[in-house]
């Protein structure tokens, strides 16, 4: 697979960036800001946080696993062996992505390409989703 949104060599897919959650999120918190000031910072700041989230973490799908690394560093490994199934919340505007693995459970805001993250799970994992 290979998209403008996506690298793909041997088998290994690289999901490319996407900042559009981080930056709706900091153009939300300005008007917010003006009447709750609290609030409207709180937002901004965590927008900021996914902005250097999407800057530096990279989702790496391989034949057997997804790979989470950050710069240059793998950070997280999911073996697709221990995955239970998987979703992207609210399709028409993905926001969110959930897996279950067999010990634990997974929620990662959309930080990359989210038709590429389907095409991969479809690919890489596929496990009936949950709808």
């Amino acid at each position: 697979m290979t998209t403008n949104d996506s690298t793909s060599i041997d088998g290994v897919t690289q999901l490319s960036p996407s900042f559009k959650i981080p930056i709706v999120l900091f153009v939300f918190s300005i008007p917010i800001a003006l009447f709750q000031v609290w609030i409207g910072g709180s937002i901004a700041l965590f927008s900021l946080f996914l902005l250097f989230q999407a800057a530096t973490l990279r989702l790496i799908f391989t034949t057997t696993d997804l790979d989470v690394y950050r710069g240059e560093t793998l950070f997280r490994r999911f073996p697709y062996q221990d995955w239970q199934n998987w979703r992207i919340f609210y399709p028409a505007v993905p926001v969110l992505f959930y897996f279950k693995e067999v010990k634990s459970i997974h929620f990662l805001p959309i930080l990359f390409d989210p038709k590429a993250l389907k095409a991969c799970l479809e690919k890489y994992c596929p496990i009936i989703p949950e709808q």
